[in-house]
């Protein structure tokens, strides 16, 4: 094996998709022959320090990162999930008499992430509410989990969810939820990245992802990160309309 390659898992999935990340990146590293060391920050803020650093060479990477990875740091697109789209939840706790993302008013209260996908999107939705981001007090959580948890201690009157992290939740945490709306955008989703100075890899890295999905091994593996349907080509007309997308939810 030669160069080290440092593979970097968005933190926007549940915990108890580590170990089987870490099953899928050993796989990884035999397929393209190349020492693999997968990274999992804690947060988006601890992501961002590794990209800073210059430690990341392949990343999963979100659409609103993936457009600074690709635009201002040059990462090539290598792969995406099949028919798997990053949309986003927006839920309130039970006991709340809201039952649609209409019913939310201007000085209400929202959990949320620092990821900006997500937010992008839900502002989106709440448009037809009348609300601006000027108009919700929001309030900073550090994961997906930590959000549901404030939601049900009543800390906020919604939250922002990615979609897969919401239906991810154990029942008896759905059970405390509603959900208000949920987006269907079917456009955007989590996509491979390759940082330029691995180019000699692309070719066997591309081939490993999108082999995948047709190996009994790591078709099971692919199953239990809910990547279903695996992995396939990533073109770069397909990734710079995927940027152009999400500028235009910026706007």
């Amino acid at each position: 094996m030669s160069d080290m390659l440092n593979f970097l898992i968005a933190p926007d999935f549940p915990p108890e998709n580590f170990v089987g990340w870490h099953i899928f990146n050993t796989v990884l590293q035999r397929k393209i022959d190349t020492e693999v060391h997968l990274i999992t920050p804690a947060d988006h803020d601890e992501q961002m320090e590794f990209i800073s650093q210059g430690q990341v060479g392949l990343i999963y990477a979100n659409p609103f990162d993936a457009t600074e990875l690709v635009r201002h740091l040059g990462f090539l697109p290598v792969a995406k999930p099949i028919e798997q789209f990053d949309e986003m939840v927006i839920a309130t706790h039970f006991g709340t008499p809201y039952q649609h993302s209409d019913d939310l008013r201007k000085g209400c209260r929202i959990l949320i992430t620092n990821n900006r996908d997500v937010k992008l999107i839900g502002l989106r939705l709440l448009e037809s509410a009348g609300l601006e981001e000027s108009d919700i007090e929001w309030k900073p959580v550090a994961s997906f989990q930590a959000a549901a948890h404030g939601l049900i201690k009543g800390e906020a009157d919604a939250a922002f969810f990615l979609a897969s992290a919401y239906h991810e939740f154990n029942n008896s945490t759905k059970k405390k939820l509603r959900p208000l709306m949920e987006s269907r955008l079917n456009e955007l989703s989590h996509v491979i990245l390759l940082r330029p100075d691995f180019l000699h890899l692309l070719t066997a890295i591309k081939r490993a992802f999108i082999g995948m999905r047709h190996d009994a091994e790591t078709k099971f593996i692919l199953e239990d990160l809910g990547i279903v349907h695996g992995f396939e080509d990533l073109t770069v007309e397909e990734t710079e309309f995927m940027i152009d997308l999400m500028e235009t939810l910026k706007d």
